[in-house]
């Protein structure tokens, strides 16, 4: 096939394809870009959780206060397993980007045991605060609170969910290309419900009064 050439003898550049003439983009990109949109929503809502909290948190209804219900040292054990697996979820990443199927396994199962304490620890502290008459009705101090630490722990339970069946993925397809994109946005995932809980520990526990 002859090339087209300038006057010099220097080759000519093919003209570049306007954008609005190419063809779609790659299905990684795609995914991407809406995987990243939808954690931006997810921030959005859990915003909207946390402005409610703090307009409802003064309002007691003459019952208990968060000083006279948290227990801390409780909530402080939570906090050090869902940051502990933070940092085991980071070692899964590096594992899997090196298609290391092993320390994917194990990492992968290090997280999940470390976010399912996590959630047993949570559901604990929930049900010993409704079988003191502390539940969401008592007042809408409570009911914020449930809401706010209610839905991280859903997003927690689902993240496990997805854990499970990215670690079945990896055990039948192995570590392909698809298969390391959807643990790309596990990671990220795992990492933003991490950066929420922060928020969490910090406005509602440490700043209970």
């Amino acid at each position: 096939m002859s090339t087209t050439v300038t006057a010099d003898g220097i080759p000519a550049r093919a003209p570049k394809t306007p954008r609005s003439e190419r063809g779609p983009a790659p299905t990684r990109i795609v995914v991407s870009y809406g995987f990243w949109l939808f954690l931006l929503s997810d921030i959005i809502l859990f915003a909207a959780f946390f402005a409610a909290y703090a307009v409802l948190a003064k309002h007691t209804a003459g019952g208990p206060t968060g000083p006279q219900l948290f227990d801390r040292e409780h909530v402080l054990i939570e906090t050090a397993c869902l940051l502990s697996s933070s940092f085991t979820c980071g070692m899964l990443g590096l594992a899997f980007e090196r298609r290391h199927a092993l320390f994917t396994y194990l990492f992968g199962a290090t997280t999940f045991v470390l976010g399912a304490a996590f959630v047993a620890l949570e559901v604990s502290e929930l049900g010993h605060l409704i079988a003191t008459d502390a539940g969401p009705q008592r007042s809408a101090f409570l009911s914020a609170f449930f809401a706010l630490v209610g839905l991280h722990g859903l997003h927690v339970a689902v993240g496990l969910a997805w854990l499970l069946a990215m670690g079945a993925q990896v055990a039948t397809i192995g570590l392909v290309p698809l298969v390391v994109q959807r643990l790309r946005c596990f990671a990220l995932f795992w990492h933003a419900l991490d950066i929420v809980w922060i928020g969490v520990f910090t406005i509602v526990y440490l700043g209970a009064r």
